[in-house]
C-alpha cells in the first residue's frame, strides 16, 4: 500500500505526460520520418525509431535509470543498477543526489523519464537516416544512452555538479535537444554521406504522414514541458502555454522567411520551424513569461532559419557532413539558442514556482545566470563529440557503420525485405536499383 504521500491527481497527470512524450516517438516521430524521407528509405527510418524506442527502455530498467537519477557515483552519474523490485516501483519517488521527492510512485518517475531518454536517441538517428547500417545502429543506441546521456542527465537533472551550480534546463534543451544536435553532427561526419543522388534529391515520399507525425510531436510536447514540475501544478499550466506560445510564433516567423527568401510557403518549412520553436522553448519553458515565450519563438524561426538556409549550404563543414534532416540546425542551434536565452529570459517569480534558487535571469539583474548556461552548453556539447565519436570508433571494429553502395541504391528491400508502399501484385514486379 502506498503511503500518504501519494496524490492521485499528480500521478495521473505524470502518467499521462509521459504517455504523450511516449507518442511523440512512437507513433509520432515514426510516422515523421517514415513520410519525409525518400520512398526508399520509408521503413529503414521508421523502424530505426521504432527500435530505439523498445531498446532504450530495456536499458534503462536493467542500469540506465540509475545512472541518471540514481543515488550519486560520481558528480556527474549515478550508480547503475536495475529498478525490478517490487516495493522500489511502489515505493515515494526520489532523486536522491538532487533532494527531490514528488507525490507519486517510482514507477512513474523511471517510465516518465524513460520517455524522455527514448526521444532523445530517435531525434539523433535523424542525422544518419538513409546509409547508416541497422546492424551498427543496434549497437549504438544502448552504448550511447549509457556513455552520454545518462551522464547529461544526472549532471543537470539528477543532482549532479551543474544542477548544483545553478544551470537551469527546464525540461531538456540541453540534456536532450543540444545532445542529439552535436552527436547527430558527429555521427553523420563518422558514419558518411548518402549516396550523391541521394544528397541531390532526397524529397518526401508523403508529406501528409510526416504533418501527421508533427501534429503528434507538437500537442505531446505539452506533456514533455508540462511534466517537468513533477506536480499538476500552476507552473505546469505556464510551461505548457509557454510551449504552444514559443511555437506557433516560431512556424509563423520562419514561414514568412521562406516566403521572402525562396518566394514560397514550404509545409516542411513550417515543420522545420515548428521543431525549433519547440525546441527553443523546452529549456526555459516554465521559468519564463508570455512575452518571453514570444521572443524566444521569433529567435528560433529566425535564427536556426539562418543556420539551415543561408549558414548551412554556404559553410564547407555542412557541405562535407551530410546531417540528414539537419538535426545540428533544428536541435542542436535551438538547444543551445533556448539555453542562452534562458539565462537572459528566467524570471525570478516563475523561478521559485519551479522551486528554483536562482534570482532569474539577466533581464532581471542576474548576468551570472549567463554565464553558468554557457558553462552547461560547453559541458553537453564537448561531452557529446567525444562520447560519439569513440562509440562510433568502437562498433566499426565489430560492424560497418554504413550500409554497402548496393544496399544504398536499393534501399529498404534490401535492407528488411519490405517496402512502404507495395500496392503491386506479389511477384509482379522486382525492386529497381534507385526507387
Amino acid at each position: 500500500m502506498a503511503g500518504n504521500w501519494l496524490n492521485s491527481g499528480d500521478n495521473a497527470w505524470q502518467l499521462t505526460a509521459a504517455t504523450i512524450v511516449g507518442i511523440q516517438s512512437v507513433p509520432g516521430l515514426v510516422a515523421l520520418y517514415g513520410g519525409i524521407v525518400k520512398k526508399k528509405w520509408a521503413v529503414n527510418s521508421a523502424f530505426m525509431a521504432l527500435y530505439a524506442f523498445a531498446a532504450v527502455l530495456v536499458v534503462w530498467v536493467l542500469w540506465g535509470y540509475n545512472m541518471g537519477f540514481g543515488p550519486q557515483m560520481y558528480s556527474f552519474v549515478g550508480t547503475p543498477k536495475p529498478v525490478f523490485s517490487g516495493a522500489y516501483e511502489l515505493s515515494q519517488a526520489t532523486i536522491p543526489a538532487a533532494q527531490a521527492t514528488a507525490n507519486f510512485p517510482m514507477a512513474t518517475m523511471v517510465f516518465f523519464q524513460f520517455v524522455f531518454a527514448a526521444i532523445t536517441l530517435i531525434i539523433l538517428a535523424g542525422s544518419v537516416l538513409g546509409r547508416m547500417s541497422f546492424k551498427a545502429w543496434m549497437l549504438f543506441v544502448p552504448l550511447w544512452l549509457t556513455g552520454s546521456y545518462v551522464i547529461g542527465a544526472f549532471s543537470l537533472w539528477g543532482g549532479g555538479w551543474l544542477a548544483q551550480m545553478g544551470v537551469i534546463d527546464y525540461s531538456g534543451g540541453y540534456v536532450i535537444h543540444l545532445s542529439a544536435g552535436f552527436a547527430g553532427l558527429i555521427a553523420a561526419w563518422v558514419v558518411g554521406p548518402r549516396l550523391q543522388r541521394d544528397r541531390e534529391s532526397f524529397l518526401p515520399n508523403n508529406i501528409l504522414v510526416t504533418l501527421i507525425g508533427a501534429g503528434l510531436l507538437w500537442l505531446g510536447w505539452d506533456g514533455f514541458n508540462g511534466g517537468d514540475p513533477y506536480a499538476a501544478n500552476a507552473d505546469a499550466g505556464v510551461a505548457v502555454l509557454n510551449t504552444n506560445i514559443a511555437t506557433a510564433v516560431s512556424l509563423i516567423v520562419w514561414t514568412v522567411l521562406d516566403v521572402m527568401y525562396f518566394k514560397k510557403p514550404s509545409v516542411i518549412g513550417a515543420v522545420q520551424g515548428m521543431i525549433t520553436g519547440l525546441v527553443a522553448i523546452t529549456p526555459a519553458a516554465g521559468v519564463v513569461n508570455g512575452l518571453g515565450a514570444i521572443i524566444i519563438g521569433v529567435c528560433s524561426g529566425s535564427i536556426p532559419w539562418i543556420s539551415m538556409n543561408i549558414v548551412g549550404k554556404r559553410f564547407i563543414l555542412f557541405k562535407k557532413v551530410d546531417d540528414t534532416l539537419g538535426v545540428f540546425h533544428t536541435h542542436g542551434v535551438a538547444g543551445l539558442l533556448g539555453g542562452i536565452l534562458t539565462g537572459i529570459l528566467a524570471t525570478p517569480t516563475l523561478c521559485k514556482a519551479y522551486g528554483l534558487s536562482n534570482p532569474g535571469g539577466w533581464f532581471y539583474g542576474n548576468p551570472h545566470q549567463e554565464v553558468l548556461q554557457l558553462i552547461g552548453a560547453g559541458f553537453i556539447i564537448g561531452l557529446n563529440i567525444i562520447v560519439t565519436y569513440v562509440i562510433l570508433k568502437l562498433i566499426s571494429f565489430i560492424t560497418p557503420l554504413r550500409m554497402d553502395e548496393q544496399t544504398l541504391e536499393i534501399g529498404d528491400d534490401a535492407v528488411h525485405g519490405e517496402e512502404a508502399y507495395a500496392f503491386y501484385g506479389e511477384g509482379n514486379r522486382k525492386p529497381v536499383l534507385g526507387d
